[in-house]
């Protein structure tokens, strides 16, 4: 042939046939090469490594032309300037569909490489690329090579900096991955419990008629596919998230804010149970905004861009999935949100309903143990109690109007007042009223949600927190056997099959990714005389985590146990605390937000709000001395800490796991350390750690 083939037409043709298999070549030196920021504004990312792929991101978008599908095309090689290519991709599309954001899976690539990559955008005979992207393989099966990661969660970006994610990139790290365990977005636009936006650090919906309007229309929360992008879009204007994205492949699974606050399968909980807050096509709306903006691949792709219209969304979703890491790691991600059923105590449970009655304590093996007044109960339906029954349910009506339910009041009264009810609550509400209380001699004692914690019509405290332990336990105990352990059943039966079988690997380390700690957070108050009487009693801080499915856990555990499962390990966010603790028998480590509430925040305003202000001395017990509190609840806990962010970095080796919390106090998540990179250091401290044959020692 007279024409000379450049070598850019070759990688065309070549291209075209090999999708993204990667092979050897170079690039073309012929055309100048502009940067795309404006068009490139989240840059580029990558996630879900393997021996022999990886996930590439990008999101593309020309100014000029915002509603037409984006050409792209993806150039990969081994050094940063690109000079040596083993990947020229074309004929690539962002498409407007999906927000104009692009997933592309490389395959045929060598483990434990580093390779990097950028996206290209033609116009006008100019091409303009996004920054150059780094990732890495992981190592091939049975490779003896330690592993080292980040685990890290829970980034709210409203009014609060990521100095952790800054304070990473200045340590510059060696680092395999960095695995996100949840919370990677959050869906309100300035809760008022517990975010204040300002105006550098605000989240806006382009949409606010299709979002849900929360607390009289003082903030909003997530609902259209739009209202998700948005959030995705606006953190990833944050230039230390965007160059952690760029440096380090991500493993991300889900938690709870990346569809809605503490929700069950496709259910929200802002109501507290004065609405049905269920709703599939949320759900899924948050699901497509995940994959779209998420460089993972749950469904295992063949090489080329990842359709996302194809990843199966609620209820037939499915992102748990496994990563083999040489020799020496298998890392197990779960999901916890999308099949687990209700709370066990519901947030609009009336808490005088009886839930196990004399038969159930007998049958449970524990009437013997329930015999005090404060168990009796009657029948309300009784005819001789029909006076009460009425003001019963007047003053149920009246507390429901109270908490804005409005013309359902009424009925929601008579669905809730009725049958065995427990006088320790129905004799508050009579002397309330004035009326005689009713007496408790004779009568049959049960179990009621009051004697839970349940104080409230409509209310998390007593339902997903601060429960009390001895009754739950009790409850959830019986429940579990009566249900055949689907009350508890927070995998899923499919999910759980799996996870058993995958945690028998052969692989060194099984880490098992848990959104949610397995940590046991008691508050142990029954000993405690400078605090009110009633209070005298141990607490589970948090039933949403796993606290709240107390047999479920204890289950698995021994399956661990009985199956000689070595060296499992989990590894945990969402609480906005650090933990260590060994729970039967099994180390589990907690890290802490990136930037959310310190659980010290967020349980002071609970501890506030119920009368106790700073100073007193149930305060001072489950708050400023909520460490020494939860040691004496918990002999496991080998470490913790309320009040800092931060991040947990990893090391697995043949015979042991060393474990590095980086923490900086919560009260220095409000200022911008951008500006003064060589302040932020100094604000870090570290807790080492040691795991090695199913214990936690200082390292």
């Amino acid at each position: 042939m007279s024409q000379k083939f450049h070598r850019r037409t070759i990688l065309k043709c070549i291209a075209a046939v090999a999708a993204s298999t990667a092979f050897g070549c170079s690039p073309d030196e012929d055309s100048p090469i502009t940067p795309g920021q404006e068009i490139f504004s989240q840059s580029v990312a990558s996630g879900d490594p393997r021996s022999d792929s990886v996930v590439l991101w990008t999101r593309a978008v020309d100014p000029a032309n915002q509603d037409s599908a984006t050409p792209l095309s993806l150039q990969v090689g081994t050094d940063a300037e690109l000079t040596t290519l083993v990947l020229e991709l074309n004929d690539l599309q962002a498409l407007p569909a999906h927000d104009h954001t692009l997933k592309v899976k490389v395959t045929n690539l060598k483990p434990r490489t580093t390779y990097y990559y950028r996206f290209l955008y033609e116009k006008n005979g100019k091409r303009y690329a996004s920054v150059v992207g780094r990732t890495r393989t992981a190592p091939e099966q049975g490779q003896d090579v330690p592993v080292r990661f980040v685990f890290a969660s829970c980034q709210d970006f409203i009014g609060r900096y990521y100095n952790a994610w800054q304070y990473l990139l200045q340590r510059d790290e060696d680092l395999d991955f960095i695995v996100f365990l949840g919370d990677y977005i959050y869906e309100t636009t300035g809760d008022t419990s517990f975010q204040t936006p300002d105006e550098a650090r605000t989240v806006r919906f382009s949409d606010t008629a299709s979002a849900l309007s929360q607390n009289s229309g003082q903030y909003f929360a997530a609902a259209a596919l739009s209202n998700y992008r948005d959030i995705y879009k606006t953190l990833r204007s944050d230039t230390h998230l965007r160059q952690l994205h760029e440096r380090y492949p991500f493993i991300v699974v889900w938690d709870d804010h990346e569809f809605s606050d503490d929700s069950w399968g496709s259910t929200g909980t802002y109501s507290d149970g004065r609405a049905d807050e269920r709703s599939d096509e949320r759900k899924r709306n948050a699901e497509q905004a995940f994959f779209e903006y998420i460089p993972l691949d749950t469904t295992d792709s063949s090489a080329g861009a990842i359709d996302v219209d194809s990843t199966p969304r609620y209820p037939a979703t499915r992102i748990y999935r496994d990563f083999e890491y040489g020799k020496h790691l298998r890392l197990i991600l779960t999901d916890l949100r999308t099949y687990r059923p209700d709370h066990l105590i519901p947030e609009d449970a009336y808490p005088g309903t009886v839930v196990m009655d004399d038969v159930a304590l007998k049958e449970a093996g524990v009437d013997k143990l329930l015999t005090a007044d404060d168990y009796a109960y009657v029948d309300i339906d009784s005819a001789e109690y029909a006076q009460q029954k009425g003001a019963l349910q007047q003053a149920y009506g009246q507390l429901a109007l109270q908490a804005g339910i409005g013309a359902e009041a009424a009925s929601k009264a008579v669905e809730h007042v009725r049958g065995k009810l427990a006088l320790a609550y129905v004799n508050q509400v009579l002397a309330k009223l004035g009326a005689p209380p009713i007496s408790p001699s004779d009568k049959p004692r049960g179990l009621a949600y009051a004697h839970m914690g349940k104080t409230e019509l409509f209310s998390m405290l007593g339902s997903r927190y601060v429960v009390v332990k001895q009754t739950f336990d009790l409850y959830s105990g019986w429940r579990y056997l009566k249900s055949q352990g689907t009350s508890e059943n927070i995998l899923g039966t499919v999910q759980e099959s799996w996870l058993r079988q995958t945690v028998r690997a052969d692989n060194t380390w099984k880490v098992v990714v848990s959104s949610v700690s397995l940590t046991s957070m008691v508050w142990n108050l029954s000993d405690l005389t400078d605090i009110p009487a009633q209070l005298r009693t141990r607490f589970y801080f948090n039933a949403d985590q796993w606290d709240g499915f107390p047999n479920k856990r204890a289950e698995l555990l021994k399956f661990l146990r009985d199956n000689n499962v070595h060296n499992a390990l989990f590894i945990s966010g969402d609480i906005h605390s650090s933990h260590a603790s060994v729970e039967g028998g099994v180390p589990t480590l907690t890290t802490p937000a990136i930037s959310s509430s310190s659980v010290k925040e967020l349980a002071s305003g609970s501890v506030v709000a119920a009368g106790f202000p700073p100073g007193s001395s149930v305060y001072r017990r489950v708050i400023t001395e909520m460490e020494s509190t939860l040691r004496a609840s918990n002999p496991g806990l080998a470490f913790t800490n309320g009040d800092a962010h931060g991040f947990v970095v990893l090391e697995v080796r043949a015979d042991e796991a060393l474990a590095t919390f980086h923490l900086i106090p919560s009260s220095e998540v409000k200022t911008n350390y951008a500006n003064q990179p060589q302040a932020l250091g100094g604000k870090f401290s570290q807790k080492a750690l040691r795991v090695r044959d199913g214990a936690i020692t200082d390292a």
